[in-house]
């Protein structure tokens, strides 16, 4: 199955008012446009990508557009919303089975959300996004024809629905829909048409945060979706577990601290379970594999070796990708011995490598209340989180 999509841009966007296409504005530092088309060239489920753009524009297409991973085909809009989604059409007919049709002015429609209404197209053979009315709905006009704006009756809310995008349609469903917009059939979507055309259109549930960009205060609404978006891409969170078995005749060694204990951890290095769970969360919010990828057990220079020399090797790592570690927490379950008094002598010596303050660094103790071989005194495991940012 072929799936193509369609970004109608083919207006300006007047009733923003801003002097430019309303498209080529920029939102967290990326134009509203190529936000669109990111949404379905990123997507695992869309084979190409239609834009629609003003003639002038499609004449001189803008920069910032080469969006990679998918065929990308530009066509020049025509009079009508319907004119310009018929000339996408018409750049991809005959080779797509479904057809996704957005407006440009939607960047924040999910992945997910794509993905539902492809399935519910491939099913029903027309679907789109819409959300279903929470307010009371009233339905006015003017008294006497001429008169103030009033009540004619209330319409029952749950009947009601908002439409947005993304709407799919079967190929062929589709090219009955844009047949019946030919002429001076007016409709402000497909699904409208389709309607027109005698197919039924499945209604998919569809997100408050896929805002339609119109007016000023869109934009500003747009800018801080944006930016908390963008906030939070810019956090990654890995996580670590290691388990080592105690043995008599061995230190034990946590987060670079020896702790007096009659047991030690059993390993090829010097076992500090603490740091090898740190070290794999490190690694693990940056992708970059685990502690055994890097220090195998099989390469005598790291027999005896500190396991804080590993942990900072991964957080070279993670400088050189671009992030720092924001803060550690970790849990250390053992019977024996215990923790609290060297507690804050390891939280300094793990703060020291990670290159933060200690009081970003937490480390817990926790029995496993007699349970297994940790209960019985013959191991230890910890579990532990990285929190890591991207820097700038």
């Amino acid at each position: 199955m072929r799936v193509v999509a369609i970004v109608a841009a083919g207006g300006r966007g007047a009733r923003l008012g801003a002097g430019v296409p309303k498209q080529l504005l920029t939102i967290g530092g990326e134009s509203i446009l190529r936000r669109s088309v990111r949404l379905f060239a990123e997507h695992a489920r869309v084979d190409e990508v239609v834009v629609v753009l003003p003639p002038d524009l499609a004449a001189d297409v803008p920069a910032d557009l080469a969006v990679p991973g998918k065929p990308l085909t530009v066509v020049a809009g025509g009079a009508r919303r319907q004119d310009s989604v018929r000339n996408g059409f018409d750049a991809v007919r005959g080779r797509a089975d479904i057809v996704v049709v957005h407006d440009a002015a939607r960047p924040f429609a999910s992945a997910d959300l794509i993905s539902r209404t492809i399935d519910a197209a491939v099913e029903s053979g027309a679907a789109l996004a819409a959300l279903a009315a929470s307010d009371t709905v009233k339905l006015a006009g003017a008294a006497g024809g001429t008169g103030p704006i009033v009540v004619e009756r209330t319409v029952p809310r749950d009947r009601v629905f908002l439409a947005q995008t993304p709407q799919a349609f079967r190929a062929d469903v589709l090219a009955a829909a844009i047949d019946a917009g030919r002429g001076d059939a007016v409709a402000t979507d497909e699904a409208a048409l389709a309607e027109a055309a005698g197919f039924p259109v499945r209604i998919v549930a569809g997100e408050p945060t896929n805002l339609k960009i119109t007016t000023m205060t869109d934009l500003r609404t747009a800018e801080a979706i944006a930016g908390r978006d963008r906030a939070s891409a810019r956090m990654r969170v890995g996580t670590g577990y290691d388990l080592h078995r105690l043995v008599e005749g061995r230190p034990l060694v946590l987060g670079g601290v020896t702790v007096p204990s009659g047991k030690g951890l059993a390993g090829h290095s010097d076992a500090d379970v603490l740091a090898h769970a740190i070290t794999d969360a490190v690694l693990g919010a940056v992708a970059r594999g685990d502690i055994g990828r890097h220090f195998p057990d099989t390469d005598p220079q790291w027999e005896g070796a500190s396991s804080m020399a590993m942990l900072a090797h991964a957080v070279a790592l993670s400088g050189e990708a671009g992030f720092d570690i924001v803060n550690v927490d970790a849990v250390v379950i053992a019977e024996r011995p215990k923790l609290a008094p060297h507690l804050e002598a390891i939280r300094a010596s793990l703060a020291g490598v990670l290159g933060v303050e200690t009081s970003r660094v937490s480390v817990k103790g926790k029995t496993n209340e007699g349970v297994d071989a940790i209960g019985r005194g013959d191991a230890m495991a910890v579990h532990a989180v990285v929190l890591v940012a991207e820097r700038g």
